[in-house]
């Protein structure tokens, strides 16, 4: 198996495609130049952070730098997690369910196909394990975030009704279940038509890699199937588990509906006011530790 080895000209080259979308936006006036150019840089950023991070704790090989780089890249995508609802649990309840719903769909969907099929030796390899754990959260991020936001807002739109079977003396799992129902049929349809879709319709990303990698296609395609597979299943379960969740958070023990926990998330501040308040606080640091300070004069 040989690798194409990309240079930065050749990547540049290909970044010119994506000046289409901007001439789109521009002639559609849609106002997105801005978006698309910081998502680019975003994306170049963070693939290149990543490799680095892949890099280290591939060269180290130790079960304990594996398990870190795991525990930060679940840390990471529950926050995500939480950052992507517009209606959230006051308090710090909507961290807890998040973080719970990436480790619950991670922790048992993570075990088919490490232990089960791929099989690495040792088994915390962090070339197979870190990929996969990846991959993994992805799925489970984008399951239950829309089981999420379906369940909040239906609790909203519906909440008539949803008092109504709770005053005929129904449990809060009964009284939810139509909602529930229509949170993981949301949640669950987008892995359904990118299975039915795989093959003829689209090629999959890793088996579209590892075919440019120089693997054999048939084996390509039985990689594939199997993050298929497992992709769904980390996606089912956030979804349930994250569906689940929030109806707890959303009733109490006597099986009420509690609506009051719920506030609308803040707006999140835009880059430009990140930056800045990101240079105050490092000048604050700078100013509190003198060993950070540059030659004679402190951080600009």
């Amino acid at each position: 198996m040989t690798l194409t080895e990309l240079a930065l000209d050749d990547l540049a080259l290909a970044g010119l495609v994506l000046c289409i979308t901007v001439g789109i936006s521009l002639a559609c006036g849609l106002g997105l130049e801005a978006s698309i150019a910081i998502a680019a840089a975003r994306m170049a950023v963070q693939l290149g952070a990543v490799a680095l991070l892949f890099k280290v704790v591939l060269e180290q090989a130790s079960p304990l730098c594996t398990a870190v780089a795991a525990l930060v890249m679940v840390a990471v995508a529950g926050g995500e997690l939480a950052r992507r609802q517009e209606l959230c649990i006051r308090g710090w309840y909507t961290q807890a369910l998040c973080h719970l719903t990436l480790l619950v769909g991670v922790a048992i969907s993570i075990l088919c196909p490490l232990a089960g099929m791929i099989g690495p030796e040792p088994w915390y390899a962090p070339r197979y394990v870190l990929p996969v754990l990846a991959l993994l959260s992805g799925s489970t991020l984008a399951s239950a975030s829309v089981a999420l936001q379906t369940l909040t807002h239906g609790a909203m739109a519906e909440r008539g009704a949803i008092e109504a079977r709770m005053a005929q003396g129904a449990r809060r799992f009964i009284a939810f279940a139509p909602l529930l129902r229509h949170a993981l049929k949301a949640a669950l349809s987008p892995f359904l038509q990118a299975m039915s879709a795989s093959g003829l319709l689209a090629l999959p990303g890793t088996m579209a890699g590892q075919m440019l990698a120089g693997a054999d296609p048939l084996a390509a395609a039985k990689f594939q199937m199997l993050l298929t597979v497992a992709l769904a299943g980390a996606g089912g379960l956030g979804a349930v588990t994250a569906a689940l969740g929030g109806v707890l958070l959303l009733s109490d023990r006597r099986h009420r509906l509690r609506l009051d926990r719920l506030r609308r998330a803040a707006p999140r501040p835009r880059l430009a006011t990140r930056l800045a308040r990101w240079v105050a606080a490092g000048r604050r640091l700078g100013g509190r530790l003198p060993w950070l300070r540059v030659g004679s004069g402190a951080l600009p």
